[in-house]
């Protein structure tokens, strides 16, 4: 055996010392995708729910997307006491469009949230103050985002799924609405790195720091924030969804991640560019994590999504330019990463319900966000190790 031989070699067992510990960790969470809770489905009100949800929107300059929020809002029925839209000083139309709705449904109300503490982050603490400000006849709460879209029946249907499952708290996974070629191709490989670090939408999560949650669509018993003093526990978080659900769980009450592509769709960011920044930064979760789990987290991401693709074109024109025969380990290594990828692209049949591709230029893109998966994981090791200093046009210190 030459070098070159012997180097390849302790190359490819190397990779597979990686890479083989990270699939099997993979394989387990996508053994359980076929017990999951099947998606939230609209339902009817019932006279038992009358008044009981608080709904409570953040918001921050979101004219250009928030009307399809009020108009769905508007469209639940008699479960919804009140609408609290909770604005951080908008300098567009937002609350303008807030007071047009409110005259056609007096649920809504329009409130201006104290000004920001240094300790907290704008997001959880609108949220807070929402909460406080929300009516205590109301036995469960309802963070909604401003860029979220909800389907008729979809508060009943939420409620009635947490009664029946006993749900303290729990949150939805929502169709994502694509427009631009570019987050066709990105944003799937970007929600990616969330599929293959925690278990699927609908699979009940024993492990408190393995919570996963969607501050989008974000129902809470009202009980339960009371006993954890709101959003308190999540205020310095920029991932507060996941940080606040962590906390619950941990304090014993059942958390819940459930599919909700068939009650609620989102329209997140404007193309591949504002994907990238702006939830790219969070998609790391470490402010809800533990270092050493961020470090897991990473090196997972790295072996099953990050490497497959760049070590099938190294060995690609390896062959091209140095035809010979591969030994047992190069084998071995090509073999696991065909695998690894004929799994992404399995997994695209599997996230497609997820998208809503109907109005979106260049949809065909979608099927070749595999090709982006370098980019995604290379994306959550920025994050991971910056601090984020501006979010939503609101700029933090960097203490």
């Amino acid at each position: 055996m030459d070098n070159a031989s012997t180097v390849e070699s302790a190359i490819s067992l190397l990779l597979l010392l990686i890479q083989l510990p990270a699939t099997a960790i993979l394989l387990s969470r996508l053994f359980k995708g076929p017990t999951r809770h099947p998606p939230i489905q609209p339902q009817q009100p019932t006279l038992e729910l009358l008044g009981s949800v608080s709904v409570v929107v953040p918001t921050l300059n979101e004219a250009l997307r928030i009307s399809p929020l009020l108009a769905g809002l508007s469209r639940q029925s008699y479960e919804v006491r009140e609408i609290i839209v909770v604005d951080s000083k908008s300098q567009d139309a937002t609350p303008d469009l807030v007071k047009a709705s409110q005259q056609q449904d007096p649920r809504f109300r329009l409130m201006t949230d104290d000004p920001l503490p240094s300790s907290w982050v704008g997001r959880p603490w609108a949220l807070h103050n929402g909460f406080l400000h929300s009516s205590e006849a109301s036995r469960w709460f309802l963070g909604m985002d401003a860029d979220t879209q909800p389907h008729p029946g979809l508060v009943a249907g939420l409620v009635k799924t947490a009664q029946m499952q006993g749900y303290d708290l729990v949150s939805l996974s929502p169709q994502f609405i694509l427009k631009y070629p570019g987050e066709c191709w990105l944003q799937p490989a970007l929600l990616m790195t969330l599929l293959y670090r925690f278990d699927p939408a609908g699979i009940e999560t024993e492990q408190p720091e393995r919570v996963m949650a969607n501050g989008q669509c974000f129902l809470c018993r009202r009980s339960v924030l009371v006993a954890v003093s709101g959003y308190t526990s999540a205020r310095s978080s920029f991932c507060d969804d996941v940080t606040l659900a962590r906390y619950i769980a941990a304090q014993g009450f059942k958390v819940g991640f459930l599919d909700g592509a068939k009650v609620l769709k989102v329209r997140m960011y404007e193309g591949a560019i504002e994907t990238w920044k702006e939830w790219g930064r969070s998609l790391d979760l470490k402010d809800a994590s533990l270092p050493a789990q961020v470090w897991g987290d990473l090196w997972l991401l790295s072996a099953v999504q990050g490497l497959p693709l760049l070590i099938l074109l190294s060995y690609l024109s390896l062959l091209l330019l140095l035809p010979q025969p591969l030994l047992l380990p190069s084998l071995l290594l090509l073999g696991l990463n065909v695998f690894l990828l004929v799994i992404r692209f399995a997994m695209l049949l599997a996230i497609a319900p997820s998208y809503d591709r109907k109005s979106a230029k260049g949809s065909w893109l979608f099927w070749l966000s595999p090709l982006a998966d370098p980019l995604a994981v290379l994306r959550i090791f920025l994050s991971a190790f910056r601090t984020p200093r501006e979010w939503r046009g609101r700029k933090y210190s960097a203490e």
